[in-house]
């Protein structure tokens, strides 16, 4: 769902930036998307690549209590954000080319795919719900000046939409030209061709009487690049077969297709 972060990425300048993307955040807890400052996406915005604001949603409020919540209507457990307070904020923090996104377990998933569109995005802007969510009126009213996505970082239930945020703008920000010092770490990401990534090595040779696979020490590229193709194929095949039955028509060889026989042979499907 998420990706490690290598800390030996660093941001590169590009003599021809576009201009950077905008991300805004909405909370009720601004101090939770402290993180989005640290690291590479710190380092990204120091070199003006990337723009990140986060907003208290408790600004837009007006009584002395700074309540953003309320009784849902029809009964039922819990509290509703109400949308008087939602609609002014994102009245104030959105623009004509924004694109709001929502974070809720009911949204559809959130994919790699997903974070390639929306890296090529002018301005996000996030809207962290709480307790049962935010009142539909809200999004369905935005929706009438721009585009609504309603997303879902898993099939599990989180108390806000923060921690979720954290990991969304992290996987759009990495995917800006020049953002990772070696663009290609982007390209050969799990998901990024449908698939799941294989395993990594790095010295030494031998660790714990567990030694490197052979294969990458060869130093033939054209062995090593079809063996992480398999290692590819079969983690995919193991842990997430959902995954091949999406791939698009034409995206296996005939060599991906045996290993892809032999995996289902050894299994006994």
């Amino acid at each position: 769902m998420c990706a490690d972060e290598d800390e030996k990425e660093h941001v590169s300048e590009s003599s021809s930036s576009p201009p950077p993307l905008r991300i805004d955040v909405v909370t009720i807890f601004p101090e939770y998307l402290e993180p989005l400052r640290a690291a590479l996406l710190g380092r990204a915005i120091e070199r003006g690549l990337l723009e990140i604001g986060v907003h208290d949603l408790r600004d837009w409020t007006h009584d002395v209590h700074r309540a953003v919540d309320d009784a849902p209507y029809g009964g039922g457990p819990g509290m509703v954000m109400k949308p008087q307070v939602w609609g002014e904020a994102l009245d104030d923090v959105c623009s004509d080319r924004t694109r709001l996104i929502v974070p809720t377990p009911a949204g559809r998933p959130f994919t790699q795919q997903l974070a390639r569109e929306y890296s090529h995005e002018q301005h996000l802007v996030f809207a962290c719900g709480r307790y049962e969510g935010i009142d539909q009126r809200v999004m369905e009213d935005a929706a009438r000046r721009m585009p609504v996505d309603e997303v879902s970082l898993g099939d599990f239930v989180l108390v806000g939409g923060e921690v979720a945020v954290l990991a969304m703008v992290e996987a759009v920000a990495r995917l800006l030209p020049g953002v990772l010092g070696n663009p290609v770490s982007a390209e050969q990401d799990s998901f990024s061709d449908g698939l799941l990534e294989g395993p990594s090595y790095t010295r030494p040779e031998v660790w714990r009487d567990l030694a490197v696979p052979s294969v990458l020490r060869s130093g033939n590229h054209a062995l090593i690049d079809r063996w992480r193709r398999d290692q590819s194929l079969a983690r995919t095949f193991h842990r997430r077969p959902d995954l091949l039955e999406r791939l698009p028509d034409g995206s296996l060889d005939k060599h991906d297709r045996e290993v892809l026989e032999r995996l289902r042979r050894e299994a006994g499907d």
